[in-house]
This record gives C-alpha cells, sequence and structure tokens, in this order.
C-alpha cells in the first residue's frame, strides 16, 4: 500500500484490478476544505489515460513491476522475439502491443521487458538508439543559410527530420521519446 501523497511520475499502482502508471499529478489544498490529489494515470494494458481524484492520505495498492533485460532478435510472422541475456530464455510478444516501438528496434538491441508477474506489459526502449539512414534527399550545396531540414528514411522505416549534411549510409543517433534527430554517430 501507498499513500497518494507519495505519488511520483513514473510509479506504478493498482487500482480497481487494472494497471496504471501515474504519468502526471499535483497536490491541491484549497482554501476551505480538505486536501487532494489530482493525478492523470496511464492504464498499462489498454494505453489509455484517464484523470482520478484521490482523497489526501488515501491508500491505495503499488503494483509490482519487473523489468526484465531482454534482447531483440528478429520478427516472426506477426511476433517478435526477444530473448533473455542471463537464461537464454526466449520471449514472443505481438506485433499490435509493441506497435510504436517496433520503428526503433533493429535486430540484437538491448531493452528492458516489463513484466508483472507471469504477464508482459509492453517494452522499454533505452533514450537513444543508433540507426543508419536508408534513403534521403541529397543535400544541395549552398542550401543551409536557413538552416532547414530534410525528410530521412531510417533502417527500420522511421522518418525523421534531419539537417541538410546528412546523407544516405550515415548513422545517426535517435531520441527514442519523441523520434526526433539528436547527432551522427
Amino acid at each position: 500500500m501507498i499513500s497518494v501523497n507519495n505519488f511520483k511520475t513514473g510509479l506504478t499502482v493498482e487500482i480497481d484490478g487494472e494497471l496504471w502508471r501515474v504519468v502526471e499529478f499535483q497536490h491541491v489544498k484549497p482554501g476551505k476544505g480538505s486536501a487532494f490529489v489530482r493525478s492523470k494515470l496511464k492504464n498499462l494494458r489498454t494505453g489509455a489515460i484517464q484523470e482520478k481524484t484521490f482523497r489526501g492520505g488515501e491508500k491505495i495498492n503499488q503494483a509490482q513491476i519487473d523489468r526484465k533485460k531482454m534482447q531483440y532478435l528478429y520478427a516472426d510472422g506477426t511476433n517478435h522475439v526477444f530473448m533473455d541475456t542471463t537464461t537464454y530464455e526466449q520471449l514472443e510478444l505481438p506485433e499490435e502491443s509493441i506497435k510504436d516501438e517496433l520503428k526503433f528496434l533493429k535486430e540484437n538491441t538491448i531493452v528492458s521487458v516489463i513484466m508483472y508477474g507471469s504477464e508482459t506489459l509492453g517494452v522499454e526502449l533505452p533514450n537513444t538508439v543508433d540507426l543508419v539512414v536508408s534513403a534521403t534527399e541529397p543535400g544541395i550545396k549552398g542550401d543551409t543559410a536557413s538552416g532547414g531540414s530534410k525528410p530521412a528514411t531510417m533502417e527500420t522505416g522511421l522518418v525523421v527530420q534531419v539537417p541538410f549534411f546528412v546523407n544516405e549510409g550515415d548513422t545517426l543517433t535517435i531520441n527514442t521519446v519523441d523520434g526526433t534527430y539528436i547527432s551522427r554517430a
């Protein structure tokens, strides 16, 4: 059990049999009446976001979430295979459950697989990944005065806005949180 006064962003709680992650929270102490905590929670099974208000000091169950370091091996039809790096045990995840993460995943990438008991909830990517540019328009000499950008398709199919000096075959560091270009690798 954990008090709602101890909420932190990223904390996982169990409410009515569902798993929720705290996205944001705010302690409110009105001039009249008792304090309360206004929170925004994300359902880990469905991805739905819900706003919920708790009375100050209310106790709720904290969910025990495990993170296992696993290596992405390959795609097998509509499933994707991951291997535990310590026990060499393999785990298959359906494409629908990790659709957004697949844009950043290439073979042999080490990720954290989020587990609740024996149920797999999803994949947590590293903050940055290095991907190779598979297609982009060539930069035109003298076209850098505005400091603009152009679209580049990465090896995983992800499209990123990059500076004009980036060419096909370059390896770039990409932010996995918002899918933006950081630098050349």
